[in-house]
């Protein structure tokens, strides 16, 4: 008697619907992974924002402690290209978004606003000055 012995060829590679969930899963994966960083890169710009003001605002007492006043500038607008010039900083910084920093003082006080996207830290002014909007949701304001 002669017996066939039929040999199973093994299969080699994968079906198309194995191939299609693994990429779903990994397509599911880059997703969740890309919001996390998006969430991260925020609030890093919003750390590096307060980080960039609380140096303007050491920089500001250097120039009072030897100028006796603060720069003057009444209304809200860019932070003093001086402090650079004199030394105080070694470069007046910009916001790392698409914002920008903002300064307004008399020879006794200032204020420096920036908008944050993300929550503000504890230590925010929640009040207006020198046109600086200081109130909002995302405002985030030094004083001395």
């Amino acid at each position: 008697m002669i017996k066939f012995i039929h040999e199973k060829r093994a299969q080699k590679g994968f079906t198309l619907i194995e191939l299609l969930v693994v990429i779903a899963i990994i397509g599911i994966l880059a997703t969740i992974v890309l919001v996390s960083l998006n969430s991260a890169r925020a609030k890093a710009r919003d750390t590096r924002r307060a980080s960039d003001l609380r140096q303007v605002a050491l920089a500001l007492e250097l120039s009072y402690d030897a100028n006796n006043a603060y720069p003057v500038l009444a209304v809200c607008g860019a932070i003093p290209a001086a402090l650079a010039t004199a030394g105080y900083i070694a470069a007046v910084p910009t916001d790392p978004g698409t914002g920008a920093y903002y300064y307004g003082g008399s020879a006794s006080t200032y204020v420096l606003q920036a908008t944050m996207e993300d929550a503000l830290p504890d230590n925010s002014y929640r009040t207006d000055a020198f046109g600086c909007s200081c109130d909002g949701a995302l405002e985030y304001c030094i004083r001395p």
